[in-house]
């Protein structure tokens, strides 16, 4: 973090005249940085001192006015060399993860071609066929379930049985036409998927 600025003319000038004021650290930090001249780094420790005594002195300069057109002194940061022993270990641990990358991806693939006819094949033939025949007798079954709910359930509310009939197949119809609907979106996006 920053601890210093960068000394500017208006600085110089009033620390050449408060350099006494200043306490005796500051006053021998205020030596050396008059003696480098503008640009030298002052700690900001050393200006709010300066900034004190001009109070005291009854100056009207503002801390603002006093840093105007100076620049934060970043020092600059020398990292330090990296273990050799490390950077061999993190090479080790990168090629090895890498290596199980590699594997994840390429787990599903295999050098041998399917010959036609065998096996495979007929699975991959056999699930989409599998897929429409669950979904027909899917429909049946809730088609089926909502007449025979609704001829049960009827009893109570119609005493002949064509009514209960009507009703229960009424009911079926509305059934099964939602339920194709719902098939029919899905096949959409079955084949938008395509």
């Amino acid at each position: 973090m920053a601890s210093e600025c960068r000394a500017t003319e208006l600085l110089l000038r009033i620390l050449r005249k408060l350099k006494g004021s200043l306490s005796s650290d500051a006053r021998s930090t205020a030596e050396d940085v008059l003696s480098q001249g503008p640009g030298a780094p002052v700690p900001f420790s050393v200006v709010r001192e300066l900034h004190a005594a001009l109070r005291e002195k009854g100056s009207s300069v503002y801390l603002h006015e006093l840093l105007e057109g100076s620049e934060i002194y970043l020092p600059v940061v020398e990292l330090p060399e990296r273990n050799p022993v490390l950077v061999a270990r993190l090479e080790k641990i990168k090629a090895k993860l890498a290596n199980e990358e590699y594997k994840r991806i390429t787990k599903n693939v295999t050098s041998q071609t399917s010959r036609p006819g065998t096996l495979a094949d007929i699975g991959r033939e056999v699930r989409p066929l599998k897929k429409i025949i669950v979904t027909v007798f899917n429909f049946f079954v809730t088609v089926a379930t909502a007449f025979a709910c609704t001829y049960i359930g009827s009893q109570y509310v119609f005493a002949e049985s064509a009514a209960r009939v009507l009703s229960s197949v009424i009911v079926a119809s509305l059934v099964g036409l939602a339920e194709l609907y719902v098939l029919v979106r899905a096949m959409e996006g079955e084949l938008g998927e395509l």
